[in-house]
């Protein structure tokens, strides 16, 4: 264990001098040695032993000189079945589709607000969400606004009986002056 923090320390220590390449040779060097020192006929590389030798080969650029166990085209090879692997396994997850979910708490914000202001619609909504820092979209929006029920808007016919005895109505004809100017005359009722 000490003899593995003292090797610990010599490898940060020179790594921070800026001997790279040979701190890195002489990891990949005492690497290989140790594997050979292994008990077996034929000593077998581990996953440990494999994505050391691809962090060495991605960081030295003479990588391929230092290696002795094992042939420079298998590390490649490694890299390379891990990479299909990685983005194997990417492809394999359940991907969640479509839109995330729009939260209660906006849910009710954007009623709240259709409420108070009842000419306010989608845009103008998506618009104070923006101010307050809400990131929802303006379909968001109308989509949640969809599923209020509002009150039917007013017809002409009821617009007229409300405000019938406000309305006036003047009939006008223009008559053409000799300067060029109109002149608007109203018309008499009969």
């Amino acid at each position: 264990m000490l003899t593995f923090l003292l090797g610990l320390f010599r490898f940060v220590w020179l790594f921070g001098k800026s001997h790279h390449a040979v701190v890195l040779e002489n990891l990949a060097l005492r690497h290989q040695l140790s594997i050979c020192r292994r008990k077996q006929k034929r000593p077998r590389l581990s996953g440990c032993d494999r994505w050391l030798w691809i962090a060495i080969s991605i960081m030295w650029k003479n990588w391929r000189k230092a290696l002795v166990v094992v042939r420079p085209d298998t590390v490649v090879r490694w890299q390379e079945e891990h990479f299909r692997r990685y983005w194997a396994s990417l492809s394999k997850r359940p991907a969640k589709l479509g839109r995330p979910p729009v939260g209660v708490k906006i849910r009710t914000l954007i009623r709240t607000l259709d409420l108070a202001n009842p000419l306010w619609r989608a845009p103008r909504i998506h618009g104070e969400l923006q101010r307050l820092g809400i990131a929802a979209s303006e379909r968001t929006v109308s989509r949640v606004l969809r599923t209020e029920t509002r009150p039917r808007p007013q017809t002409w016919k009821t617009f007229l009986q409300n405000h019938v005895s406000k309305i006036v109505s003047v009939d006008l004809f223009t008559y053409p002056r000799s300067v060029f100017k109109y002149f608007f005359v109203p018309r008499d009722r009969a």
